[in-house]
């Protein structure tokens, strides 16, 4: 996959609103698989889309790769061993030990894609234009969808949903809304006239599970405002929550990748590998082993009490 296609892929999960993390190799000594300027995508779900080294290196880079999407912070990793490298290590480096001689060092930087929160907009007063115009000042991307317009389709369960029909069709655009299980939804109007349309949803067979997700009345509490403040309101309640981490999609894990990609140390040389079928698995004494490659299974394979204590583990 060349930088033209990995940039192509980050652009489609960013307009999905997908977060991943970008590992590109900046230095490499010999003999490496990977090339100086290779680059990977590494996805929430621990999937690798490019190419960023081998056996050895891969499961080090998507370990990483997941701390980088849980912390927001890029890193730069040196991958080698720590002979290789002497008093040559920067400050901020992150240094992990490979033990495979035959994959060389690499040097790569991993950092943290996070697209722009996703606002929908449901209605078309003046409030409702603002409120979209200060999200897209924000570099936000923000969708205005008139009431009769707006479907499930329209969001996502990364979105965000701020249903603002002023009484026109508030009980269909909310119900609309719920289907699409968002991270946050909002209807604007008065808790009187909340209590009236979640009621109403709620007889009409709508799950009160759902229903109490919806925030109403939406944004922050200021009294008596103009329709601008209250879009600002809104506005402001959406970038506190987002802040706190209070707008985490439902029912999603944290880090999402820790059980897609089980992870076992290759005895021989002590590498991270993946225990599944790339990891050349190899069962003794009723225990799978996992490696790096061929070699190092070889050797375990020809003299497996070499790797092992006397209780049988690495």
């Amino acid at each position: 996959m060349g930088d033209v296609e990995i940039l192509q892929q980050a652009s489609e999960l960013a307009r999905a609103g997908e977060p991943f993390a970008l590992a590109t190799v900046v230095w490499r000594e010999g003999p490496s698989s990977s090339q100086q300027g290779s680059r990977a995508i590494i996805t929430g779900a621990g999937e690798v889309r490019g190419w960023i080294g081998g056996a050895c290196a891969e499961p080090v880079v998507i370990r990483e790769a997941q701390q980088v999407m849980s912390t927001g912070e890029p890193r730069l990793l040196l991958l080698g061993t720590p002979g290789q490298f002497g008093g040559a290590v920067r400050r901020g480096m992150t240094v992990v030990p490979i033990s495979c001689q035959s994959e060389g060092a690499l040097e790569v930087y991993v950092e943290p894609v996070v697209p722009s929160p996703h606002l929908v907009v449901v209605g078309g007063s003046p409030m409702a234009k603002t409120l979209a115009g200060l999200a897209t000042a924000l570099g936000w991307r923000a969708d205005l969808i008139a009431p009769d317009d707006f479907t499930a389709a329209a969001a996502g369960e990364r979105s965000l949903v701020v249903v603002a029909a002023q009484g026109h069709g508030d009980e269909e655009a909310v119900a609309q809304a719920v289907a699409a299980r968002p991270a946050y939804l909002g209807l604007v109007g008065s808790a009187k006239r909340g209590a009236a349309v979640l009621g109403y949803l709620a007889d009409q067979g709508l799950p009160s599970g759902q229903l109490d997700r919806v925030r109403v009345p939406a944004g922050l509490d200021l009294g008596h405002t103009t329709h601008r403040e209250i879009a600002v309101a809104i506005l402001a309640e959406l970038v506190q929550l987002r802040a706190a981490g209070g707008l985490a999609v439902e029912g999603a894990a944290s880090p999402p990748a820790r059980t897609a990609r089980p992870e076992a140390t290759d005895p021989v040389c002590g590498m991270t590998v993946t225990a599944g079928p790339s990891g050349l698995p190899l069962t003794h004494d009723g225990v799978t082993y996992y490696f790096c490659r061929a070699q190092c299974r070889r050797e375990f394979e020809h003299d497996p009490a070499a790797y092992l204590t006397k209780d049988g583990q690495c």
